[in-house]
């Protein structure tokens, strides 16, 4: 495990046996209340209730912020959310920095995902979960990181944190005006063949004037060989499994 925090709360410490706690699926009047306040420009309502840790206060800046791209779900809303109140407080390049760290712990180690998601997590743990998050992410000085971990314990969507992080880096990535690109392969490909790949494509009309690259490449023994390449919406298809689909289609279709 990353820390002891999170090694002591592995060992089922923070549940209570024999108890199932079901959490809603909706928002709750206190995430209302946090994302009027970290976007006021927003369309949610949230009934006159008392204010509960509102993420990047100093976020009530007058103008608008549009993020670039939309995204859904409870945890695209944080990461919209997140982005917004990051923006406003002129912190977007360290909180980028600080989601991206975040990301890259969750996907180490799988078992910290399952304690983020655990349902009795008591007060005195989803404190220590923060206070760890906070500093594995580099963010002791970044309050609009460590507001916003604050806010996703206090409403019980810690849960939510790999996916704040994928949403968040999608926005970013619309941000910085990059299209992603991934190849998919049979085997790991060397960097040579992907930076070959990365600038026939960027010559290519698969990839807008003044558009950056963010280049992945996924490993899937399945297709055999040849390679799957996405860019943006589209998708090419090379591999060998999908020839073969193809040619047993044929066959069959004859027959």
């Amino acid at each position: 495990m990353t820390n002891s925090v999170f090694a002591r709360l592995a060992t089922g410490e923070c549940v209570a046996k024999g108890l199932m706690v079901h959490l809603n699926s909706y928002l709750t009047v206190r995430e209302l209340n946090w994302f009027r306040a970290a976007a006021p420009a927003s369309r949610l309502v949230a009934p006159r209730v008392p204010a509960v840790r509102t993420y990047a206060a100093a976020a009530a800046a007058t103008e608008n912020v549009k993020p670039p791209v939309a995204v859904f779900g409870l945890d695209g809303t944080y990461a919209t959310a997140l982005y917004t109140a990051a923006v406003k407080t002129s912190a977007l390049d360290p909180t980028a920095k600080a989601l991206s760290s975040l990301e890259a712990l969750v996907n180490k180690d799988a078992k910290l995902s399952t304690i983020l998601a655990a349902p009795t997590l008591s007060a005195e743990d989803k404190t220590a979960i923060v206070a760890e998050l906070t500093k594995q992410a580099g963010a002791g000085s970044q309050e609009t990181v460590k507001n916003f971990l604050a806010a996703l314990a206090e409403n019980n969507r810690l849960g939510l944190l790999p996916g704040v992080c994928q949403k968040f880096g999608e926005i970013m990535s619309a941000a910085r005006g990059e299209v992603e690109l991934i190849v998919t392969s049979a085997t790991q490909l060397d960097n040579k063949t992907l930076n070959r790949l990365e600038s026939a494509i960027t010559k290519s009309s698969y990839v807008g004037q003044g558009k950056k690259l963010k280049v992945t490449n996924q490993v899937n023994p399945e297709i055999v060989g040849g390679l799957i390449v996405e860019v943006g919406d589209r998708t090419i298809d090379l591999s060998v499994s999908s020839k073969i689909a193809k040619l047993n289609k044929l066959l069959t279709d004859t027959l």
